[in-house]
């Protein structure tokens, strides 16, 4: 009972969108129309990004030009900021959850450098700050965070689209963060890392390169996705096989689901017309809120059921990716790397957190309102 409990902890999303999955089951029986409600090209991009950017990540690439950097600064303000900017524009292309995997250990790292007195404020701030670019950063790009993936392909967007709708969000985001960095962090002098990291091998790093243009190659839709994942798996076979558990699999499990779910409630026509009314004209506010109860990835799976206005879907989660701890699932990931370390101060980073995400949410929502 121990184990169902921490699974179910650990793994909440994917077992309520199973059981919303097979509560729909029973208002629609189980049907080789199953299939057709199921994105496969959304799937199979997410595991071959995943797989593609895990491989990366293991040559130690990004850690290796982390360090680089970084011995070109030599106060806690200016770390910082170079810090908030790497998570702003690495999440782009590595997702916001692979961004934090990677940055944040690297930034408790280097901060333990710090005198104890100024550690706990300093760190909390700036990993608050890092938190918001990873999440803030990968809203630009399709590739950036899962729910981007899913609309741009459910919407059918061409990237002048997509940029158009985002671009003036990020715009004002980097300048919110760089303006954070420069206010909040104070100018202290701070040690550079201690040992160099290298790229372990450069060789398979461009293999991976490769591969992660073979990656945008169909994002953009020039290639087609099957081809994409026999290239991938292929390429792993003969470069790295472990990386095959890299891959987060209940995300996937958790796609399926949502899916299954959505695609049930579409078939009860009452239902999906009395919602789709409900939603008409209010879908931004509701994707913000929705994103704060159940994250941003399931909310636009939930709500692209219901409504054809994706550019408010796309805004909305992303913008909702901000608030809660939950808003964006990748928030969790600091989170607990930051309550595992020795001394932490879980409640004091919620209160920052909160206060420093709904400030940011309230500003691209006034800037909503403008445009």
């Amino acid at each position: 009972m121990k184990q169902i409990l921490q699974f179910f902890r650990r793994e909440a999303v994917l077992c309520i969108a199973g059981a919303l999955a097979v509560g729909s089951a029973f208002a629609v029986p189980p049907s080789g129309a199953y299939l057709d409600y199921i994105d496969f090209r959304v799937l199979i991009l997410l595991l071959c990004l995943m797989l593609t950017v895990a491989g990366i990540r293991q040559t130690g690439a990004f850690t290796a030009l982390c360090q680089g950097l970084l011995r070109r600064v030599h106060s806690v303000r200016m770390v910082g900021l170079l810090l908030v900017l790497l998570c702003f524009f690495l999440s782009m292309l590595l997702t916001n959850d692979v961004t934090l995997v990677t940055l944040v250990p690297f930034t408790l790292l280097l901060l333990e450098g710090i005198p104890r007195q100024d550690a706990d404020r300093i760190t909390i701030r700036l990993l608050v700050l890092e938190t918001a670019a990873a999440n803030l950063g990968s809203m630009l790009t399709p590739m950036g965070n899962p729910q981007n993936l899913y609309l741009y392909n459910r919407y059918g967007f061409s990237m002048g689209t997509f940029l158009s709708a985002i671009a003036p969000y990020s715009v004002l985001s980097l300048a919110l963060l760089a303006g954070s960095c420069l206010l909040f962090l104070p100018v202290q002098p701070i040690a550079p890392p201690r040992a160099q990291s290298r790229i372990q091998s450069p060789g398979r790093l461009g293999a991976y390169c490769l591969l992660f243009g073979v990656n945008l190659l169909t994002v953009l839709r020039i290639l087609n996705p099957w081809i994409l994942l026999g290239v991938i798996c292929i390429a792993l076979l003969l470069l790295d096989r472990s990386l095959f558990r890299k891959a987060d699999y209940s995300l996937l499990l958790t796609f399926v689901f949502f899916f299954i779910f959505v695609g049930n409630m579409g078939n009860i026509p009452a239902l999906s017309g009395a919602l789709q009314r409900l939603l008409q004209g209010r879908e931004l506010l509701t994707a913000v809120l929705a994103s704060q109860v159940i994250s941003n990835v399931p909310a636009a799976i939930l709500l692209s059921g219901l409504s054809e206005d994706g550019r408010a879907l796309l805004i909305g989660t992303n913008l909702g990716g901000l608030g809660t701890l939950i808003a964006s699932m990748a928030s969790l990931i600091t989170y607990k790397l930051y309550a595992a370390t020795p001394g932490s101060q879980p409640k004091r980073y919620m209160g920052v957190f909160t206060l420093c995400n709904l400030a940011y949410l309230a500003a691209l929502l006034l800037l909503y309102a403008f445009i």
